[in-house]
């Protein structure tokens, strides 16, 4: 159970294609199932998306694709979450503020997962690399951000959690303990910004059809599962106005939960 206050979609709510009109969002781990989902959708709301990642093929070919579905057109800078260091960063928001004076929102869709392995035998690096992307790489992205954000009108940061049930049993690693420790820098985050412009979020997905799912779960046919198109609106609604009442909180999509 998160300890985080629990927020629902309002029932029935779809964005429209003004939502995020004149807004610039920046995606992390665009490429991947939930990152490439949150910035088609992003982009049909209308925001200016730019769309990050390490493999810069892998961002040709989402920029391609958004091209060829008639999207706005996304703004590509490689971002290696592992390898960044804190002027990488700052680089990055230097360049938002230098091409578009602005910026309204981060997706943190960017996540490292090794599979399934009991602590005896989780190799450290392995685990130092999950908690440095799945943890570090969001803070130090997002505090290089923040005078942007900080200086928009209404700005969001969504940081994606897991089911926290199963997260916390065994052989879930320095994965499951990442997305606590993710959960705890929202509640900070918001503490320290809740009275000012730039909102703090956590959307917690319900079970979708993405790599991450089908390496934890072998036995299940994850083609049977839905495909992350509705958690990418859910994260479309937290980058826009509406959700201010949810700020501080988890968007919580699991059905029953």
């Amino acid at each position: 159970m998160t300890a985080l206050p629990v927020a629902r979609l309002p029932e029935g709510w779809k964005p429209a294609a003004d939502t995020l009109a004149g807004r610039v969002v920046l995606v992390t781990g665009a490429y991947g199932g939930l990152g490439s989902a949150v910035s088609r959708a992003a982009a049909r709301a209308g925001a200016t998306v730019v769309i990050t990642g390490k493999r810069k093929r892998q961002l040709e070919q989402l920029y391609d694709a958004m091209m060829s579905e008639g999207l706005p057109e996304p703004v590509i800078h490689p971002l290696d979450m592992e390898a960044a260091t804190p002027a990488d960063y700052a680089a990055l928001a230097e360049g938002l503020e230098r091409d578009f004076g602005r910026l309204d929102g981060i997706v943190h869709a960017a996540a490292s997962f090794a599979g399934l392995t009991p602590i005896v035998m989780h190799k450290p690096d392995a685990w130092l690399r999950t908690m440095h992307v799945n943890v570090s790489a969001p803070f130090a992205l997002t505090q290089a951000c923040m005078p942007l954000l900080l200086g928009a009108p209404d700005s969001a940061v969504v940081f994606v959690l897991d089911n926290p049930d199963l997260l916390q049993r065994a052989h879930w690693g320095a994965y499951g303990a990442s997305k606590a420790a993710l959960e705890r820098l929202v509640a900070i985050l918001h503490q320290e910004t809740d009275d000012g412009a730039m909102r703090t979020h956590a959307l917690l997905p319900a079970p979708m059809r993405t790599t991450l799912r089908r390496m934890a779960y072998f036995g299940e046919d994850s083609m049977q599962l839905p495909l992350p198109d509705a958690t990418a609106e859910a994260a479309v609604y937290l980058l826009g106005p509406d959700a201010a009442p949810a700020r501080g909180a988890v968007l919580d999509l699991r059905d029953g939960a």
